[in-house]
């Protein structure tokens, strides 16, 4: 059997030992240390091998991937569960050690407590680790797991903790603290990501900056209940982690039965943006990943509401094509007496009151304009006022006791772990994608799972998490090319593990481009901007109030996913022509936007924001200010990423009215420089008032 094993891959190194048939510990996650035979694994094993401290066991604490109580650990343990309030305290033995490439698989038992466990690890190329865990009941009675964590440990200089957190509308709002002894617990309990979640856990050295500073971070890719964990104990072990949170009775196992861990994602990095990279790169790796010829989109959603009319959808349509948007979306009430946001949801048939002749005629329409068509849905919600909860009110999730949750936004949960209901939503979404040529479902999810049982009452957020991703698996295998965005009250569900069934995510509700300066940031620290849905907002916010130029608002889209959320009925014509330079620029630009590196840059000032895509040949940067400062300019900005020797031609990018500034600089005329030059020294900006946003362009020319 195999004790030490050293993964290497993307300028990482993974140490694992599992030395005398005990669980595997991590001798070192983070740079890489090249090539290591067994004597100099055995010597790094001696380097870094624990010591016994005052008023501890006399055997030194050995704190492994699923860290054990048995061990004399009094951390929180890895597996916390018991048979009856026995077996809560397993001694795991490995029994087998498995090798694949970068894919190692730990087999363990216990058979006086009854258990298995296998533990999953993968150091994927672009130096990202993926890990899971799984328990089995190899015992003769029923074993209760109620919570099975994996857990990294890191190194004592790292020292300070970074997440994210936010609600509707405010999504992503970057939080630091000390590392200080104990847990640092963030609990998802809504039973979707959430829009508090923390996307990725963080620690680092203090001060850790988007370039520099040595930083750990984690991602528990699951979309249902979660945990992050940072803890840090009084002997100086300091571990990074997570997993599932289960609800009551989700982790009841009968004799035979296995629980199934998410996948818990590490990435190590000088900086955020070398974490925020192999993230990036491991996804877009993968060979279901969407190209970078990305639809320019059109949701209609802000310009009708529930006021569906034909004539009126058709005008919008023709209007979107001659602006250059090529995929048209029908958003909320198309279907059953979905006439308001109280009634009709759940019964997926097309309404006969509004649309007569059937969604024909309009995706005709929209087809014949060379755009693809699109459709809202959410499958997984139901009106207490529709044909389906009248018929079936058995199906709605509830805690039993004949006590219905509390209601939000006039809607419940409709339990797709029941096969009716399952069958149901399916069935009647084939028929509407069997019967029209649909391309895109945006799939919302409009309300958190509160008291979300199944039939007898029992906890189900964890079965209806795996019914929904069943159901859009399912879907996507019938409809060939079929992309979904996960959209959930707008950001609520982004997380690696939807991603695997969905296209792009919809970043926020709020599409005020001062908020989403921030929220495509932050996002961006899990996912690309070729996933980020970003779309052009309405001169006036429909959710905050702010006004704001077409400029700022195109400026901000791009970069993501680009997409229009305004009602192009109320443009002028001054406005469409501007607004179809704004696309087909994007479309100029989309191969770099859409698969270079995200760069950004810290800055002293909070309201100054800066961020750029880079590739070897191009690079595309936002310099804005979202703010009054103390100071009357930006003074000298850095535009980091570039190839350091190459020499880039440099020059402000104004595809169509310019922002307001006031000074203009002695290299808007267009300067050359060597990225190290751009990296180091960077350009002297103009003044710029408040929500203005300047793009720069850097073409390698040497």
């Amino acid at each position: 059997m195999t004790e030490r094993i050293h993964l290497r891959a993307g300028g990482v190194s993974l140490v694992l030992d599992a030395s005398d048939r005990k669980l595997p510990a991590v001798l070192h996650w983070g740079a890489d240390l090249g090539e290591l035979d067994a004597e100099g694994l055995s010597s790094l094993a001696a380097a870094t091998a624990p010591v016994v401290v005052p008023s501890s066991p006399d055997a030194p604490v050995r704190v492994s991937l699923v860290p054990e109580a048995s061990t004399g650990y009094t951390g929180r343990p890895g597996l916390t569960g018991s048979r009856g309030g026995r077996d809560w305290s397993p001694r795991w033995v490995v029994v087998a050690v498995e090798r694949s490439g970068d894919v190692v698989t730990y087999r363990a038992k216990d058979d006086a407590c009854g258990l298995g466990l296998v533990i999953e690890v993968e150091l994927t190329p672009q130096g990202l680790v993926r890990t899971r865990a799984s328990v089995t009941n190899t015992g003769a009675d029923d074993y209760r797991v109620d919570e099975l964590l994996v857990v990294f440990p890191v190194p004592r200089r790292a020292r300070e903790v970074l997440d994210l957190a936010g609600a509707w509308g405010s999504e992503r709002h970057p939080q630091r603290t000390p590392w200080v002894i104990g847990q640092h617990r963030r609990e998802g309990r809504a039973g979707r990501t959430g829009f508090d979640a923390p996307t990725v856990l963080h620690v680092g050295v203090p001060g850790f900056g988007f370039r520099s500073g040595e930083v750990w971070g984690v991602h528990v890719a699951w979309s249902g209940n979660h945990v992050h964990t940072a803890e840090r104990t009084a002997s100086g072990v300091q571990v990074l982690g997570g997993g599932e949170l289960l609800l009551p009775g989700e982790g009841r196992l009968a004799p035979g039965q296995t629980y199934a861990g998410p996948w818990v994602y590490g990435s190590w990095g000088e900086g955020l943006d070398a974490v925020a990279h192999r993230f990036h790169r491991w996804l877009r790796a993968r060979p279901t990943h969407p190209g970078v010829e990305r639809p320019v989109t059109l949701n209609v959603w802000e310009a009708v509401h529930f006021d569906h009319s034909l004539d009126r959808l058709r005008h919008l349509a023709d209007l979107a094509a001659q602006v250059g948007i090529e995929r048209f979306v029908l958003d909320d009430g198309w279907f059953g007496s979905r006439r308001d946001d109280t009634r009709g949801l759940g019964d997926w048939v097309v309404s006969p009151e509004v649309w007569p002749d059937g969604l024909g005629p309009l995706v005709d329409h929209v087809r014949g304009l060379g755009m693809q068509f699109g459709l809202w849905v959410e499958p997984e919600m139901v009106n207490m006022d529709s044909d389906v909860a009248r018929a079936h009110p058995d199906w709605v999730m509830q805690p039993g006791h004949g006590r219905l949750p509390v209601e939000a936004r006039h809607q419940q949960v409709l339990n797709l772990t029941i096969p009716e209901a399952y069958e149901h939503v399916r069935d009647q979404l084939l028929a509407v994608l069997r019967d029209h040529d649909i391309a895109y479902l945006k799939w919302d999810h409009n309300r958190d799972l509160v008291d979300a049982g199944g039939p007898d009452g029992a906890s189900a957020v964890h079965e209806q998490t795996l019914a929904a991703y069943r159901l859009m698996d399912e879907l996507r295998a019938a409809q060939q090319g079929l992309e979904i965005e996960s959209c959930s009250s707008g950001g609520g569900r982004i997380d690696l593990e939807v991603l695997q069934r969905t296209d792009r995510v919809w970043t926020s509700d709020v599409i005020d481009p001062h908020e989403r300066q921030r929220m495509l940031r932050w996002t961006g620290q899990l996912l690309p901007p070729d996933l980020l849905g970003s779309h052009i907002a309405s001169g006036q916010s429909q959710t905050t109030g702010r006004v704001h130029d077409l400029t700022f608002r195109a400026s901000t889209a791009v970069f993501g996913h680009l997409g229009v959320e305004w009602d192009l009925a109320e443009a002028s014509a001054s406005e469409l022509a501007e607004l179809g330079v704004w696309i087909a620029w994007w479309k100029d630009a989309r191969s770099t936007l859409l698969a270079g590196d995200l760069v950004r840059v810290d800055s002293p000032d909070a309201d100054v924001w800066v961020h750029g895509v880079v590739t070897p040949q191009r690079g595309i940067f936002s310099i804005g200010s979202g703010a009054s400062g103390p100071v009357s300019n930006l003074g000298d900005v850095v535009l980091p990423g570039l190839v350091a020797d190459a020499v880039w031609d440099v020059r402000p990018v104004i595809p169509a009215a310019p922002p307001l500034l006031f000074g203009l600089p002695a290299w808007f005329g267009g300067v050359r420089l060597t990225g190290r030059v751009l990296a180091e020294v960077g350009l002297r900006f103009p003044v710029m008032p408040p929500d203005q946003v300047l793009l720069v362009e850097a073409v390698r020319v040497g």
